[in-house]
Formats: structure tokens, C-alpha cells, sequence
């Protein structure tokens, strides 16, 4: 079987592919130990550019729901817990951080996609943010401080989709670039991440995060250990 993700690594720019795209590259619990797995290996052989990307007709679905009538409400806790622990790997990372998306994405991967610094994405992108719909606080707080308050607020209560268009209006990307001119922007980042060596570069970032990990846990835990959190998610695959 192919791996779910594949690891490019050329001079200090490591690039992520997720690569099941027979499922939408739906984030598998396997997916985000091989993504946290990896960004740790990054970060001890002094990376300086992350890239995340997606294989196949989009970036990615977001939380693998595939085998949701096996698992128990614990086992569907641990798994929102591994992916929130992904996100804040990333929003943490000393390294720049760049997001290609294209497609439809949605939930985990939108709030994947928000945790990097730079965010590019194809004209045909559409983000969707569906959490609510069954009770989960998941990457709330950041969403917030990408496009404001009162709109997250908004967003997240419809669980409406937006598109390229509004995401540049909103802020939550930065521009859009065809896929095959990725590669560009990838070379641009690079550009731009020679300006300064590690420690300034790492030092700015420090300096300027608004992170609170304990927080963003605590509102994750709390929503997802409500209990009935799998019929929760059964309903809102199939609505009566």
C-alpha cells in the first residue's frame, strides 16, 4: 500500500504531500502521526521552510470519518487530541511554514491549512469549517484571530463554505497561485527565508505569537468529551 504521506526534502525545505487521494487525503489516524513524526525529524536536522500539500483533486477532506462506527467516544477524543497536537506543532515550528491548498477542504484541514504562516491557495479552493455541527471546538480560537471575531463567529455558525474570493477578503489567504506555479512560491519563501539566520528567524516568531496551547486543548477536550460524541458525528453524516 502507498504511504499516506510522502517527505521531499531538498537543501532545508521540507515538503509534506499528503497522498491518499482515493479518500480526499482525509486525515487518518496514521496520516497525523507520520505528519507530527515528520515535523519533528524537520526540526531536528534544522529545516527552515515546511510545506504542506496535498495529492489528487484537493488539499484534504480533514478528519478521516471512514471507520467512525468501530471506534468508541474515547477513541474519536484521542484522535481530535493527536490532530490538535499536529496544529500546534505547526503553529509553533521555528521553521517558515507555507500551505498549498486547492479543492475542496474541510474541518482539520482547514485549520491545518490556517496554522501556517504563509497561506497560497488555486483559484478553484473552497474551505469549509464544520465542527460545530457536532459539538467540536477545534482550531476556533486561531480561525478567529485569521479573519476577526465577529466573522469566525458567523462562519463557523452557518458552517458555510467560502471560497478563494472571500478567503483573500478575510485574510485567510494570502494569495492564489495555480498549482503549477507552486513551485514559484515555494522558491519565493525561500527567498525571503535567507533574510535572516535561525535564531533571528525563530526569535521573531516567539515574539510575536499569540499562541495559547493549554487553552486550545482545554476548548478541544471539553467539546469533544461531552459525552455521545460518536452519535454526534453519526448524525451529522447522515441527517435525517
Amino acid at each position: 500500500m502507498t504511504a499516506p504521506l510522502r517527505i521531499e526534502q531538498k537543501d532545508s525545505v521540507w515538503t509534506f504531500v499528503l497522498q491518499r487521494p482515493d479518500k480526499r487525503n482525509a486525515l487518518s489516524a496514521e496520516l497525523v502521526e507520520e505528519l507530527l513524526s515528520g515535523i519533528e525529524q524537520a526540526h531536528a536536522q534544522q529545516a527552515r521552510l515546511l510545506v504542506f500539500r496535498g495529492e489528487g483533486p484537493n488539499f484534504s477532506a480533514g478528519f478521516d470519518f471512514s471507520d467512525v462506527d468501530r471506534q468508541s467516544d474515547g477513541d474519536l477524543l484521542l484522535r481530535f487530541v493527536r490532530i490538535e497536537m499536529l496544529l500546534q506543532a505547526v503553529a509553533a515550528s521555528p521553521c517558515m511554514t507555507l500551505g498549498l491548498a486547492h479543492g475542496k477542504n474541510f474541518g482539520a484541514a482547514v485549520d491545518l491549512f490556517a496554522v501556517c504562516r504563509r497561506r497560497i491557495a488555486a483559484d478553484n479552493t473552497t474551505f469549509r469549517m464544520p465542527g460545530l455541527k457536532f459539538g467540536l471546538l477545534l482550531g476556533t480560537r486561531r480561525f478567529g484571530e485569521i479573519v476577526g471575531r465577529e466573522r469566525a463567529v458567523r462562519i463557523q455558525e452557518e458552517a458555510a463554505s467560502f471560497d478563494v474570493a472571500q478567503a483573500i477578503e478575510l485574510g485567510f489567504v494570502h494569495a492564489v497561485r495555480e498549482s503549477d506555479q507552486w513551485s514559484d512560491a515555494v522558491a519565493d519563501e525561500q527567498s525571503i527565508i535567507t533574510s535572516l539566520d535561525d535564531w533571528s528567524r525563530a526569535a521573531l516568531y516567539r515574539a510575536l505569537a499569540t499562541s495559547q496551547p493549554e487553552t486550545d486543548l482545554a476548548s478541544l477536550v471539553r467539546s469533544a468529551s461531552r459525552p455521545g460524541l460518536r452519535e454526534r458525528v453519526r448524525k451529522y453524516l447522515s441527517p435525517s
